[in-house]
């Protein structure tokens, strides 16, 4: 196995919140997540909304400073890099495109900015010519007819084309991928996918996509990693995680994705019943899931579960895996 490029240790971030009359709390956003991505490999991020995936991705990007923890690209701590220097290695894909263009200026200025900044390229015939090549690596074609578009006169996968071409010509070695199909028109979803997947075999990049969409995970990754508030409960290869899920969140999240193929759940018919995931500003002891979960026994209630891995290298965190080999 190669050496991870990018690696979150332990890390957990912690926001204080002030409310009314001047009250002070605590939302532990994400706590103890453990995350490595290697080149040429996609790992999935996978969980309800408010998990905590895109705080653990904006900690790799380095938006926010970790509570505790460690970030490490390529085995250093991060704090040694400069921002600009980080940056060049590590990119984030958001998950509404227009947001992430500035709408003033044309696709030219869009990409020619980052070369200007992270390769300091000036000559305008270069800049011409590699603004045209990054167009034609994310199939925008012919690329004439997009680079002096403005952003509002191009679709929602183009635009999404066009943030993606941006992060490449930084020639990052990480693309972190924070919901980047979400927004976009089911039926150029797997147009978006198949670049990523040619991007990862033709770049050698590292990836993390972030989802809540199982069957897209199912399609794009090699590993997922499930979260559910604030903390990873699950991961593995993805054959074993989907195939033979250990904990029961990750169960209930395949059993709510459409599947002709499936026979009706019967281990959460009843998931409209219970109930909403728990405030990150008073999660429950134990294990956070417990008071969901239609196995929680006492321990659950009161210790949170150790990390339990299997033969495959797939690994969870539950009681349920009580006196399996441990790591």
């Amino acid at each position: 196995m190669t050496a991870p490029i990018l690696e979150a240790r332990d890390v957990s971030m912690h926001f204080t919140v002030r409310g009314a009359f001047g009250q002070t709390a605590v939302v532990r956003a994400v706590e103890g997540a453990t995350l490595a991505l290697r080149p040429g490999g996609i790992v999935a991020l996978v969980g309800e909304s408010g998990s905590g995936k895109t705080t653990l991705a904006r900690l790799l990007a380095r938006f926010h400073r970790p509570t505790s923890g460690e970030i490490r690209l390529r085995g250093e701590p991060v704090g040694k890099r400069g921002d600009r220097a980080y940056h060049r290695d590590v990119q984030m894909v958001f998950q509404d495109p227009f947001g992430s263009l500035n709408p003033l200026h044309r696709v030219r200025y869009n990409l020619e900015r980052a070369l200007r900044l992270h390769h300091g390229v000036k000559d305008r015939a270069e800049l011409e010519r590699r603004v045209v090549e990054l167009l034609e690596r994310v199939s925008l074609v012919p690329a004439r007819d997009f680079v002096d578009k403005f952003p509002h006169e191009l679709s929602g996968g183009q635009r999404q084309r066009v943030v993606i071409a941006r992060a490449l010509a930084v020639e990052p070695a990480v693309l972190l991928g924070d919901e980047p199909i979400s927004m976009l028109d089911v039926s150029i979803r797997l147009d978006m996918l198949n670049l990523l997947a040619r991007l990862r075999e033709e770049e050698g990049l590292a990836l993390l996509y972030i989802t809540h969409d199982i069957a897209s995970a199912r399609y794009l990754c090699d590993e997922i990693v499930v979260m559910y508030a604030g903390r990873m409960v699950e991961g593995g290869p993805k054959e074993d995680v989907l195939a033979r899920p250990l904990h029961p969140y990750t169960r209930l999240l395949i059993e709510s994705s459409p599947d002709p193929d499936r026979g009706r759940a019967a281990l959460f018919d009843g998931a409209d019943e219970l109930g909403e995931p728990p405030s990150l500003i008073d999660p429950p002891a134990g294990c956070r899931f417990h008071p969901r979960c239609p196995f929680a026994m006492a321990r659950c209630r009161t210790e949170a579960p150790p990390r339990t891995t299997v033969s495959s290298g797939q690994w969870a965190h539950c009681w349920l895996l009580d006196g399996q080999e441990t790591t």
